[in-house]
């Protein structure tokens, strides 16, 4: 039998943090996750398009209980204040969607001056959960869901020379290498969360073909290159929507029976039930986790430290 929100268990009492939750995924998770009894915090950039995403949640579930917080995930300085307020608000964060992303945007630099889609898609979601620690090493089981793509397959590992793609930009190899390494980070937090013996766990997901904003902004902003078009005629004609494109990101978040390091994603590459998926590639995924993590330390200044944030009193 197919997955639904259905299947997601009472989760009254929980807290919930979703990126990028004022459309598409996003939004359809934070309704999801609010209609199971979570109070949920929309971390999102546009303060205006959040305003009318918490109007619509309120009208469909007057009982909602949502929360805003500014999210900037291309400024770091943004990121943190945002990871700070969340967390002098709620001591325990049960579970964490990091979902936001850009696709396939033309080159351009953050507010640090990292490349735009790594920064957004891995850097900023990197100091985000590294902030959000103490608050999801405290509750009593939290999961972190980071939201992968099926472009990851045309991504590279982050070459430490050149993370930033300086003279050999393209953006579908910018997403690529932005979306492998959101998988990458999923496994690796997941490992560091095992390795300290914690109780939270790290797990990832991918939406097949979702027909959401996504693409179009892309194409809006001139991104895409000569594919842009076609994939964003693709979304419309074959795409799910986007209610049951964030399935597979929900049953991570929310099924009893999910483990950490697992892999949710439709049936079929681009659509389907939202399914646990086996990952043929796991053992070199995990080969470039130490890679990755020094790359986003050293470029960051963040050290995501499970172990020291479990030391503390």
């Amino acid at each position: 039998m197919a997955w639904t929100t259905a299947n997601i268990p009472s989760l009254a009492g929980m807290t919930a943090v979703v990126t990028g939750a004022n459309g598409g995924l996003g939004l359809e998770s934070v309704k999801a996750l609010a209609g199971a009894g979570a109070h949920v915090v929309l971390a999102a950039r546009s303060l205006q398009k959040t305003e009318i995403a918490v109007a619509e949640i309120l009208a469909a579930c007057p009982e909602a209980s949502l929360e805003v917080v500014p999210l900037d995930l291309a400024s770091q300085s943004a990121v943190k204040a945002a990871a700070a307020a969340i967390v002098a608000a709620h001591p325990t964060v049960d579970i964490l969607l990091n979902n936001a992303g850009l696709m396939a945007m033309p080159e351009g630099r953050t507010a640090d001056g990292y490349e735009t889609q790594f920064g957004v898609n891995h850097l900023g979601h990197w100091t985000f959960t590294a902030e959000l620690l103490p608050s999801l090493l405290a509750a009593p089981a939290a999961r972190v869901v980071t939201t992968t793509s099926i472009a990851r397959h045309n991504g590279k590992p982050v070459d430490p020379k050149n993370p930033h793609l300086e003279g050999e930009y393209d953006e579908w190899k910018a997403y690529g290498q932005s979306k492998l390494a959101n998988l990458v980070f999923a496994l690796g937090l997941q490992r560091d969360f095992a390795a300290a013996g914690v109780a939270a766990i790290s797990l990832a997901a991918h939406p097949g073909l979702s027909h959401t904003d996504l693409q179009k902004r892309t194409v809006r902003e001139g991104g895409g290159g000569a594919s842009g078009h076609a994939w964003e005629e693709r979304a419309e004609k074959w795409g799910m929507p986007a209610w049951r494109g964030a399935l597979p990101q929900l049953r991570a978040a929310t099924d009893p029976r999910a483990k950490g390091g697992e892999f949710y994603g439709p049936t079929t590459a681009v659509r389907g039930n939202a399914v646990r998926l086996h990952l043929y590639t796991r053992s070199r995924l995990l080969g470039h986790v130490e890679n990755l993590w020094r790359i986003s330390q050293n470029i960051t200044g963040v050290a995501l430290d499970v172990e020291g944030v479990k030391a503390r009193p």
